[in-house]
């Protein structure tokens, strides 16, 4: 059952015990969506399998008491945060439980008591709407989390709505927080070295298509495949995927620029259309996206890039061509052409 703030707030109310679950390698936009509403409601903040480094010092800074691989059987109710796909919960067991989210596309809200889903650039915001319609406090606390959440989850406000501005300016007004303490708090996260490496690795190792003026980049890497494919995006590609593999299955994760998103792409339907075929899970923004699937990733990966390529083909009026081998001299030749 789909409901509005007031009535997801009103339902809250309804229950004692209750876990807001975030999905696994929690993000800043969930942890501090999850932390808001619990110091609104109440609760325990629950992270399924550990989070990311900026919210690894979001918690530690801001003091957010949470639960590692929480059982969901010890709650009386599951809130569960910003999560689209059974597989970010790591397939657990969920009974009594609803949904909050803001992706294109979740497959949760289907067996969920109710839930409350809008397409927006971040989950924060709409717990942002949630809290103002129950008339609760921002304390600086909640206002650093929740900034934190919306600066982190549009890219730096590069895929920021008028909406997001907006939410943004509340906050701060209400929450008496400056916008250069959150910059400070990211800026204060340690650089991971093994995501260092595997980022130099991911671009050792890309395959790229061009479409007119448009670079479609593929990839593989044994971690962080996120971090890889956001750099990807920014050293220029206009699409990415980079794949990973763990236990059997293959997780890609996909990233796109503005342009891409205008010129047709739209990587949330892309992954969940794919992971359909594999009987997996996946889902996301049109501009960021992500699929869980048992498969062959070479055949995934080049999946991903023919239906990128038919759909920028199809808008430009361009063809495609693989450019990986190609060499520099080779493609001035073509150009000049």
């Amino acid at each position: 059952m789909r409901v509005d703030e007031a009535e997801f707030f009103n339902r809250l109310l309804d229950y004692r015990n209750i876990l807001y679950l975030c999905h696994r390698n929690a993000d800043p936009d969930a942890v501090s969506s999850a932390f808001a509403l619990s110091e609104a409601v109440g609760g325990t903040v629950g992270l399924v399998d550990g989070c990311n480094r900026v919210a690894s010092v979001l918690i530690e800074r801001l003091g957010i008491e949470v639960v590692d691989k929480p059982d969901p059987a010890n709650y009386g109710f599951v809130v569960v945060v910003d999560t689209s796909t059974k597989a970010q919960l790591n397939d657990i067991e969920l009974t009594s439980y609803c949904v909050i989210d803001h992706h294109t596309t979740t497959a949760l809200t289907e067996n969920a008591e109710f839930y409350l889903h809008r397409n927006a650039t971040s989950t924060v915001e709409i717990v942002y709407d949630i809290l103002k319609s129950m008339g609760a406090p921002i304390t600086r606390r909640v206002g650093i989390g929740m900034l934190t959440g919306i600066i982190t989850d549009t890219g730096h406000f590069k895929h920021a709505t008028s909406d997001t501005f907006r939410t943004v300016a509340n906050i701060i007004e209400a929450s008496g927080i400056e916008y250069g303490e959150v910059l400070d708090l990211m800026a204060a996260t340690p650089q991971d070295i093994s995501m260092r490496i595997a980022i130099l690795k991911a671009a050792s190792r890309i395959e790229l298509d061009r479409v007119g003026e448009m670079l479609i980049a593929t990839s593989h890497v044994s971690s962080f495949g996120g971090s890889a494919s956001s750099m990807l995006i920014n050293i220029g590609a206009d699409v990415a995927f980079v794949g990973t593999t763990k236990d059997g299955s293959v997780r890609v994760s996909a990233r796109a620029k503005r342009d891409a998103v205008n010129a047709g792409v739209n990587l949330g339907q892309m992954m969940e259309d794919i992971s359909n075929e594999y009987n997996g899970t996946g889902g996301g923004h049109s501009g960021a996206a992500g699929i869980d699937i048992v498969a062959d990733m070479d055949e995934v990966l080049h999946k991903c890039r023919a239906m990128t390529r038919k759909i920028l083909e199809n808008s430009l009026g361009a063809t495609s061509r693989d450019i990986s081998c190609e060499d520099e001299e080779e493609i001035e030749e073509k150009e000049g052409e």
